[in-house]
C-alpha cells in the first residue's frame, strides 16, 4: 500500500449525499461516508482479462469490480461532476499501478483520451484529472512519473449498445498518435490508465498505435472491471 493513500478520503466534510452508496449521511469526507471508505479500502488490485481478449492488450489490473461503492464513486464523479472524488479516486489508481508495475521505477502515464464531445458532457476532461492525482501519489512515495498524451480521440458513436466485435472496430478508428508523439525514456515503463475495462479493445487499440512509436506499454491499469473477467 502507498503510505497515507486513505488520508484523501478523511480530510474533508461535504454535506451531501454519500457518492458510494447514495445515502444522505453524517461524516462524509471527500463525499463518500464511513461505510463506503471501508468497503473501497477493502478492495485488492489484481489482475484481470477480458474472455476473448483482444490481439494487443497489455496485461491488466483493476481495484475491482465494477459494482457496489467503487461503481456508484466512478458514476458520481464522471456523470455528476463530483470533481471531489478526483483526488481519492486518483490515489486509488495510483495503488493499481504500484501493483501492476512492482518496484519503483520511471514511469510514463498514457491516460486513454477522451472525445471533445465526451469531455464536456462529463464535465471536462475526468481521466485527466485522475490521472494528475495518480502521478502526484506516486511521485510523493518516490516514484518518478512523467504523463504522456501521445494519443488524440476522434469521434466515435457511443459503444454502449456495442458487442465485442463492434467496441473492436469502432475502437480502431477511435484514435490517432500525434505527430509529435516519441518514444519512452530509457529505461521508463509506460502505463496506460483508464477507469473502467469491458472487452479491453480500446486499452488494446491504443496499445497497437503505441507500440509503432516506440511507448509500447507493459501494464494497463483501471479502477473497475466488468464481471464478466478471467481473472488469472
Amino acid at each position: 500500500m502507498l503510505r497515507g493513500l486513505w488520508t484523501d478520503l478523511t480530510d474533508l466534510v461535504l454535506p451531501t449525499e454519500c457518492a458510494g452508496c447514495r445515502q444522505r449521511r453524517s461524516g462524509l469526507r471527500h463525499g463518500v461516508c464511513p461505510d463506503c471508505v471501508t468497503a473501497l479500502r477493502a478492495l485488492r488490485p489484481g489482475m484481470v482479462r477480458p474472455v476473448p481478449a483482444p490481439a494487443g492488450l497489455p496485461p491488466c489490473h483493476a481495484l475491482g469490480r465494477y459494482g457496489g461503492p467503487l461503481r456508484e464513486a466512478l458514476l458520481a464523479y464522471k456523470e455528476h461532476g463530483r470533481h471531489s472524488l478526483a483526488r481519492p479516486l486518483g490515489a486509488l489508481l495510483a495503488e493499481v499501478v504500484a501493483t501492476a508495475v512492482g518496484p519503483a521505477r520511471p514511469l510514463v502515464l498514457v491516460p486513454v483520451p477522451d472525445t471533445p464531445a465526451a469531455a464536456r458532457a462529463r464535465y471536462g476532461d475526468h481521466l485527466g484529472r485522475l490521472t494528475r492525482h495518480c502521478a502526484r501519489r506516486l511521485g510523493a512515495a518516490g516514484w518518478q512519473v512523467r504523463i504522456a498524451r501521445p494519443v488524440r480521440a476522434t469521434p466515435r458513436p457511443d459503444s454502449v449498445t456495442l458487442d465485442s466485435a463492434g467496441r473492436a472496430a469502432t475502437a480502431m478508428a477511435a484514435f490517432r498518435v500525434r505527430p509529435e508523439a516519441g518514444p519512452a525514456p530509457r529505461g521508463a515503463t509506460v502505463v496506460l490508465l483508464d477507469d473502467i475495462i469491458t472487452t479491453g479493445s480500446t486499452l488494446a487499440a491504443i496499445s497497437r498505435l503505441l507500440s509503432v512509436r516506440g511507448l509500447s506499454p507493459s501494464v494497463a491499469a483501471v479502477l473497475a472491471a466488468t464481471e464478466k473477467r478471467h481473472q488469472p
